[in-house]
């Protein structure tokens, strides 16, 4: 079985020197310093913001740009190219432009060779986009090889002369953007509350190298993609609860009419004042609360059927209608009866409170089939099933959404999956193993367990008793409106615990750091990003306008792992966040001390097998 390992990987290194070449090269990558790492969490939509803290490296490039070149005229070309340029050359002709055309790169050469420290040539090579790539690295090497003034004067001149010195700046920014930013890490909740999550994933997918860890709004938003109707309804309320709708008709073509259509059937004379919209609607706010309300009550309808239907998820109670008793207007939550706030409810028979009525069961026919028909839909949610997954270990951190599930007293909870029960490691493993099979086989089950993730008590990209959808809608007692987290979130602030989860992560539980987003840091109420262990991090600081408007990137660099808060951004403007170190290091991190290296160093043991079995011909070199 070993030689049938080692002759596949003679078909990528075929003789003695080829695989002593790749395993100098390895061993020369574990030497260099760790790329960078920047970890966000909880866009929610906010993709204006999302872009400015990926242009400038969360804060990083100034600094940087300052301690090089002296002064901050470059940053903002680097961070609105086309716009910044533009500014400075409005009106001038070709000879007034040269100069500071050729100004502007030469100073950006000189943050490019800076950045470009921690990477291989052939890393740097992937970055450049054809077909800039020769030009680019003269601009590299350049200095090393004494070029003269002239040689890069005449490379940049035909840009000059054509009018395309714009398109040739904003090559060249883009590459310093991605050089500084190794890799981006979005740590759940792309969509959702703010404006867009169609523009934040374009944003996501044109970074170089980008990961995922699922949140609990992601797995709702690729559910729906894949036609789970809970999931449709799901998107579709809380589009229209936040005037979200531009991100369903103009980003995926899916229109909203049949809810429209729905709520000007069944609603017609429905004040609908529990589901007023978020914002200044105008005109139209009485149509689109009718319409959430609408999506509201479809919503609660699919997802109690399926609760009911799915009793291993122990989540019969959260089947509500049926505890409704339309007689006096109240609902039975808990063994404890509730006036409604409304009760104005046209669609629901109450013989079988969880059947659609006809105008409903034909409002959900077109928006599944307008979400499944979605080209752009498929593409962006294939790209966060593809780049995603529950748990991401990088360096010292253990990286993922919400939580892992836990009792009080901190024991890993089991849930069952695939008929096996599972927990910890297991559970995020079997979980993503779920998510990446629905995608090839839409298996009704597996869908459903998606949706789980949106909602369930032991979904590690929930971790909450409850989804309260109905009770702030129709409830008036606020202590129904709670969702208790699981003790993960108490027991954080505890380092033996962490030292435990660490453990089950596979990442050194007395140096580790657990990495989550999820909930967010309530800074106005003098909570920490820092837990008191000193062993977890919560970055999410409310991103989303919604939330607060505030947010942190968690970097991990080579000589330190520090978080920046960001702040509000204006149009066209920068934001400079707070800093704050979480540690710095005795000595620079390289690729040898990360996960990565642990990988580099299994290739190389196999090559170093391969190169002995050349030796005693047990295979033959090409």
């Amino acid at each position: 079985m070993e030689l049938i390992h080692l002759r596949a990987l003679a078909h990528r290194f075929g003789n003695i020197s080829a695989a002593l070449a790749e395993i100098a090269n390895l061993g020369a990558i574990l030497t260099l310093p760790t790329p960078t790492v920047h970890v966000v969490s909880d866009v929610h939509g906010e993709h204006v913001k999302l872009r400015q803290v990926i242009n400038n490296a969360s804060g990083s490039l100034r600094p940087l740009v300052l301690r090089l070149l002296g002064s901050d005229a470059l940053l903002p070309v680097i961070y609105h190219p086309r716009e910044a340029y533009l500014a400075r050359t409005a009106g001038l002709g070709v000879d007034a432009r040269r100069p500071i055309l050729f100004a502007l790169i030469r100073d950006a050469a000189v943050v490019m060779r800076e950045l470009a420290r921690p990477y291989t040539l052939a890393h740097v090579a992937k970055i450049i986009p054809d077909p800039f790539d020769a030009l680019c690295r003269e601009l590299l090497f350049g200095d090393a090889l004494a070029r003269t003034p002239g040689f890069l004067e005449a490379l940049v001149e035909p840009f000059l002369r054509h009018d395309r010195d714009e398109d040739l700046l904003r090559v060249i920014a883009r590459v310093v953007r991605n050089l500084a930013v190794g890799e981006l890490i979005v740590a759940g909740d792309l969509g959702d509350r703010g404006p867009r999550i169609d523009k934040v994933i374009e944003c996501v997918m044109q970074q170089p190298n980008v990961s995922i860890t699922w949140g609990n709004h992601d797995a709702s938003w690729m559910a729906a993609c894949l036609g789970h109707p809970a999931a449709i309804a799901t998107v579709v309320r809380l589009s229209l609860r936040y005037q979200r709708l531009a991100q369903l008709e103009e980003g995926y073509g899916i229109s909203l009419r049949p809810v429209e259509r729905l709520a000007r059937a069944a609603y017609a004379d429905d004040p609908a004042a529990r589901c007023e919209v978020k914002g200044e609607a105008g005109a139209d706010g009485l149509l689109l609360a009718r319409m959430q309300k609408a999506a509201a009550i479809l919503q609660l309808k699919l997802e109690g059927a399926l609760f009911l239907r799915r009793p291993e998820w122990a989540l019969e109670s959260r089947a509500l209608l049926h505890r409704i008793d339309p007689a006096t207007g109240t609902i039975d939550l808990d063994g404890v009866r509730h006036p409604l706030l409304d009760t104005h409810f046209p669609t629901i028979d109450w013989a079988d409170p969880y059947a659609l009525s006809p105008d409903e069961a034909r409002c959900l026919e077109d928006l599944q089939q307008a979400f499944v028909a979605s080209g752009p839909l498929w593409h962006q949610m294939s790209f966060v099933a593809s780049h995603g997954k529950m748990v991401l270990r990088r360096d010292r951190c253990a990286i993922f959404h919400g939580c892992m599930p836990v009792d009080a007293s901190g024991e890993f909870l089991p849930m069952t999956i695939d008929g096996v029960p599972r927990r910890g490691k297991a559970l995020f493993d079997a979980l993503e193993r779920v998510v990446q099979r629905a995608f090839r086989r839409r298996a009704p089950d597996d869908l459903d367990l998606m949706f789980y993730l949106w909602t369930g008590p032991r979904s590690p990209c929930f971790g909450k008793d409850r989804m309260a959808t109905f009770e702030t809608y129709f409830v008036a007692d606020p202590a129904t409106h709670e969702e208790h987290k699981n003790p993960y979130f108490a027991l954080i602030h505890d380092a033996g615990f962490c030292a435990r989860v660490l453990a089950e992560l596979g990442v050194d539980p007395d140096e580790g750091y657990l990495v989550n987003g999820h909930v967010p840091v309530r800074l106005d109420q003098g909570e920490a990003p820092i837990k008191r262990s000193g062993r977890a991090i919560t970055i999410d600081g409310a991103f989303a306008a919604a939330y607060g408007d505030k947010g942190f990137s968690l970097v991990l660099d080579a000589h330190r792992l520090y978080l920046a808060q960001h702040h509000h951004v204006a149009l066209g403007g920068d934001i400079i966040p707070t800093v704050s170190d979480v540690q710095v290091y005795d000595q620079p991190r390289t690729v040898g001390d990360t996960e990565r290296g642990d990988e580099l160093r299994a290739e190389i043991a196999a090559l170093g097998e391969l190169v002995i079995a050349f030796e005693q011909n047990q295979l033959r070199a090409t």
